[in-house]
């Protein structure tokens, strides 16, 4: 039988695209919705309206908000994070957003409609936080953005230290003989409690321990969690700034659309440019060349969150946690050793 995922799979986008295309939702482009509803219709692929209908009649008992409608990164703790709900007997609903919007506000809409016993959600701006969590008052995890600060005591936070893990990103390049590095993803307005803001500074900060110069004008330019966006950022960037010789991207999705990027400005990787990226997904297993990446540990950050927000759903007087998840620094084949004479990765 044919499912969702396989839909994804063979139209070349996510599970959260097609999923909109399906419920007729009106934020997808015209190409993308024309070439999955002719997958849809090759593949006679029928959503069970019946079942549909009658999950919307039943209480949810956990509410799952993306942040981000193209972010494979994120759909990998998804679905781990849909299976061990599932084994536990647990009803959920998804809900995408677009990486720019409000997800606390989202929330408040869902907990008024839906009566939910719990929120997850995956991806997030602490500034939303901030402003408007205290109007919820369900247990609820923030996953992949530390909430240790915000001092709820119905919000646990699972993260990767983004600030360090940015950090090591950076030092790699530096130790492979790297000094004049651009910067690749995240806000235009760089706000602070943003990923891109988190990450940015990682990078600065260590170029300035190494005391290697950083003009953000000329080596920074910002973008959204996405291939396209990746591409467009890569082009720019390296034809305002030729003397580039490695890109630290915010994320592998953004890290594939520069990778593409140079080879259209007839440079290859790593000899011309070194590319390095953030996430750690499965595709940088088989990218040509491999790609270099800090590796978030997705399998840990679902297991400990759907775990902690079932265990303060059952049992009322439960603490919230916050855990940093350790990352690592996959090398790869995407950057060139500048120090060696021989030049390899």
């Amino acid at each position: 039988m044919t499912t969702i995922k396989d839909i994804a799979r063979l139209s070349g986008y996510s599970i959260g695209t097609v999923s909109r295309v399906i419920n007729q939702h009106s934020d997808v482009s015209p190409a993308a919705r024309k070439k999955i509803e002719k997958i849809i219709a090759q593949e006679n692929f029928q959503p069970n309206s019946n079942a549909k209908l009658l999950k919307q009649q039943v209480k949810t008992s956990v509410i799952i908000l993306v942040k981000g409608q193209m972010n494979i990164f994120l759909e990998v703790i998804l679905e781990d994070m849909q299976k061990i709900l599932n084994e536990s007997g647990e009803d959920a609903s998804v809900t995408f957003l677009d990486e720019a919007a409000n997800e606390v506000e989202a929330a408040i809409t869902q907990c008024a409609e839906r009566k939910p016993r719990g929120i997850i959600f995956l991806g997030g701006n602490i500034n939303y936080f901030k402003k408007k969590f205290d109007q919820i008052h369900v247990p609820s995890v923030l996953v992949t953005v530390p909430a240790a600060g915000l001092g709820y005591d119905n919000l646990s936070s699972y993260a990767t230290d983004d600030t360090a893990a940015s950090a090591a990103a950076v030092e790699y390049l530096i130790r492979m003989g790297h000094t004049n590095i651009g910067i690749i993803g995240g806000s235009a307005s760089i706000q602070r409690g943003q990923i891109g803001y988190r990450r940015l500074h990682g990078a600065m900060n260590m170029l300035k321990k190494n005391d290697i110069p950083f003009d953000i004008d000329k080596q920074y330019e910002p973008g959204r969690f996405s291939i396209e966006s990746g591409y467009d950022a890569a082009t720019t960037l390296l034809k305002r700034n030729k003397k580039l010789t490695a890109l630290y991207c915010m994320s592998d999705i953004i890290a594939i659309g520069a990778v593409r990027a140079v080879m259209d400005l007839s440079m290859n990787v790593p000899e011309d440019i070194s590319i390095i990226g953030y996430d750690g997904i499965e595709y940088t297993r088989y990218s040509v060349p491999r790609l270099a990446t800090i590796q978030q540990d997705t399998s840990e950050l679902a297991r400990k969150s759907v775990e902690d927000l079932l265990m303060r759903i059952n049992y009322e007087n439960r603490p919230a946690n916050h855990e940093m998840i350790p990352f690592r620094v996959l090398t790869g084949e995407s950057i060139k050793d500048r120090k060696s004479k021989r030049g390899t990765a």
